[in-house]
Protein backbone atom coordinates (compact mmCIF):
# COMPACT_ATOMS: atom_id res chain seq x y z
CA UNK A 1 0.00 0.00 0.00
CA UNK A 2 2.81 2.45 1.04
CA UNK A 3 4.32 1.62 -2.87
CA UNK A 4 0.83 2.28 -4.27
CA UNK A 5 0.80 5.85 -2.34
CA UNK A 6 4.27 6.86 -3.55
CA UNK A 7 3.48 6.28 -7.49
CA UNK A 8 0.04 8.17 -6.85
CA UNK A 9 1.96 11.19 -5.29
CA UNK A 10 4.15 11.04 -7.87
CA UNK A 11 1.73 11.14 -10.47
CA UNK A 12 -0.09 14.24 -8.56
CA UNK A 13 3.48 16.02 -8.38
CA UNK A 14 3.91 15.38 -11.88
CA UNK A 15 0.06 16.92 -12.48
CA UNK A 16 1.05 20.08 -10.73
CA UNK A 17 3.85 20.17 -12.43
CA UNK A 18 2.09 20.26 -15.85
CA UNK A 19 -0.54 22.84 -14.32
CA UNK A 20 1.66 24.78 -13.20
CA UNK A 21 3.83 25.54 -16.12
CA UNK A 22 0.69 25.47 -18.05
CA UNK A 23 -0.57 28.12 -16.10
CA UNK A 24 2.14 30.35 -16.16
CA UNK A 25 2.39 29.83 -19.47
CA UNK A 26 -1.24 31.09 -19.86
CA UNK A 27 -0.47 33.78 -17.41
CA UNK A 28 2.38 35.23 -19.38
CA UNK A 29 0.23 35.09 -22.83
CA UNK A 30 -2.87 37.13 -21.21
CA UNK A 31 -0.86 39.26 -19.99
CA UNK A 32 0.34 40.20 -23.13
CA UNK A 33 -2.97 39.87 -25.04
CA UNK A 34 -4.48 41.91 -22.22
CA UNK A 35 -3.92 45.56 -23.16
CA UNK A 36 -5.50 44.35 -26.84
CA UNK A 37 -8.53 43.40 -25.24
CA UNK A 38 -10.70 46.19 -25.84
CA UNK A 39 -13.74 44.54 -27.70
CA UNK A 40 -16.48 42.07 -26.79
CA UNK A 41 -14.93 40.12 -29.52
CA UNK A 42 -11.32 40.09 -28.56
CA UNK A 43 -12.05 39.05 -24.44
CA UNK A 44 -14.44 36.46 -25.82
CA UNK A 45 -11.56 35.23 -27.78
CA UNK A 46 -8.90 35.20 -25.20
CA UNK A 47 -11.77 33.51 -22.86
CA UNK A 48 -11.98 30.66 -25.21
CA UNK A 49 -8.73 30.54 -25.91
CA UNK A 50 -8.09 30.74 -22.55
CA UNK A 51 -10.98 27.41 -21.66
CA UNK A 52 -9.41 25.47 -24.46
CA UNK A 53 -6.04 25.45 -22.82
CA UNK A 54 -6.77 24.79 -19.68
CA UNK A 55 -8.92 21.22 -20.71
CA UNK A 56 -5.77 20.94 -23.01
CA UNK A 57 -3.51 20.55 -19.52
CA UNK A 58 -6.76 18.87 -17.84
CA UNK A 59 -6.81 15.68 -20.71
CA UNK A 60 -2.57 15.99 -20.44
CA UNK A 61 -2.80 15.31 -16.57
CA UNK A 62 -5.53 12.75 -17.23
CA UNK A 63 -3.26 10.87 -20.08
CA UNK A 64 -0.43 10.71 -16.99
CA UNK A 65 -2.66 8.91 -15.11
CA UNK A 66 -4.15 6.80 -17.78
CA UNK A 67 -0.54 6.49 -18.59
CA UNK A 68 0.32 4.69 -15.32
CA UNK A 69 -2.54 2.06 -14.60
CA UNK A 70 -2.06 0.91 -18.23
CA UNK A 71 1.71 0.79 -17.94
CA UNK A 72 1.24 -0.83 -14.37
CA UNK A 73 -0.86 -4.05 -16.22
CA UNK A 74 -4.17 -2.26 -14.14
CA UNK A 75 -5.86 -1.22 -17.09
CA UNK A 76 -5.71 -3.25 -20.48
CA UNK A 77 -5.57 -0.51 -23.15
CA UNK A 78 -4.82 2.81 -23.39
CA UNK A 79 -8.25 3.82 -24.81
CA UNK A 80 -9.84 2.16 -21.72
CA UNK A 81 -7.52 4.20 -19.65
CA UNK A 82 -8.47 7.65 -21.04
CA UNK A 83 -11.46 6.88 -19.86
CA UNK A 84 -11.63 5.81 -16.82
CA UNK A 85 -8.87 8.48 -16.03
CA UNK A 86 -11.51 10.99 -17.43
CA UNK A 87 -14.68 9.75 -15.05
CA UNK A 88 -11.99 9.46 -12.14
CA UNK A 89 -10.15 12.95 -12.85
CA UNK A 90 -13.75 14.53 -13.19
CA UNK A 91 -14.92 12.82 -10.20
CA UNK A 92 -18.00 11.85 -12.18
CA UNK A 93 -17.21 7.82 -11.26
CA UNK A 94 -19.71 6.14 -13.51
CA UNK A 95 -18.50 2.44 -12.01
CA UNK A 96 -18.62 0.70 -15.43
CA UNK A 97 -15.03 0.09 -15.18
CA UNK A 98 -12.77 -0.20 -11.95
CA UNK A 99 -9.42 -0.68 -10.77
CA UNK A 100 -8.15 -3.96 -9.70
CA UNK A 101 -7.92 -3.87 -5.75
CA UNK A 102 -4.55 -3.17 -5.36
CA UNK A 103 -4.95 -0.49 -7.42
CA UNK A 104 -8.06 1.57 -6.10
CA UNK A 105 -6.13 3.91 -3.66
CA UNK A 106 -4.37 5.54 -7.01
CA UNK A 107 -7.72 6.02 -8.28
CA UNK A 108 -9.43 7.79 -5.27
CA UNK A 109 -5.97 10.07 -5.42
CA UNK A 110 -6.39 10.73 -9.53
CA UNK A 111 -9.89 11.93 -7.89
CA UNK A 112 -8.75 13.88 -4.99
CA UNK A 113 -5.97 15.53 -7.83
CA UNK A 114 -8.66 16.12 -10.46
CA UNK A 115 -10.52 18.22 -7.82
CA UNK A 116 -7.58 20.41 -6.62
CA UNK A 117 -6.60 21.03 -10.50
CA UNK A 118 -10.25 22.25 -11.47
CA UNK A 119 -10.40 24.53 -8.42
CA UNK A 120 -6.87 26.02 -9.45
CA UNK A 121 -8.33 26.09 -13.00
CA UNK A 122 -11.81 28.02 -12.01
CA UNK A 123 -9.48 30.27 -9.61
CA UNK A 124 -7.12 31.38 -12.55
CA UNK A 125 -10.02 32.10 -14.74
CA UNK A 126 -11.72 33.58 -11.74
CA UNK A 127 -8.89 35.93 -11.47
CA UNK A 128 -8.08 36.72 -15.09
CA UNK A 129 -11.90 37.79 -15.63
CA UNK A 130 -11.65 39.74 -12.49
CA UNK A 131 -7.98 41.55 -13.74
CA UNK A 132 -9.77 42.26 -17.19
CA UNK A 133 -13.23 43.23 -16.09
CA UNK A 134 -13.16 44.44 -12.06
CA UNK A 135 -14.00 47.55 -10.34
CA UNK A 136 -11.18 50.04 -10.56
CA UNK A 137 -11.04 52.30 -7.37
CA UNK A 138 -11.48 55.19 -10.04
CA UNK A 139 -14.43 53.84 -11.36
CA UNK A 140 -16.60 53.11 -7.38
CA UNK A 141 -15.00 56.66 -6.53
CA UNK A 142 -18.15 58.13 -9.35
Amino acid sequence: MVVRLIVAFTLMALCVTIHAAGIAGALRRVRRMALSVQTFWSSLGLFIGLAVWIVVLHLSEIAVWAWAFVRGGALVDMPTALYFSAVTYTTTGYGDIVLPPPWRLDGGVEALTGILMCGWSTGFFFAIVNRLYGARPSALAS
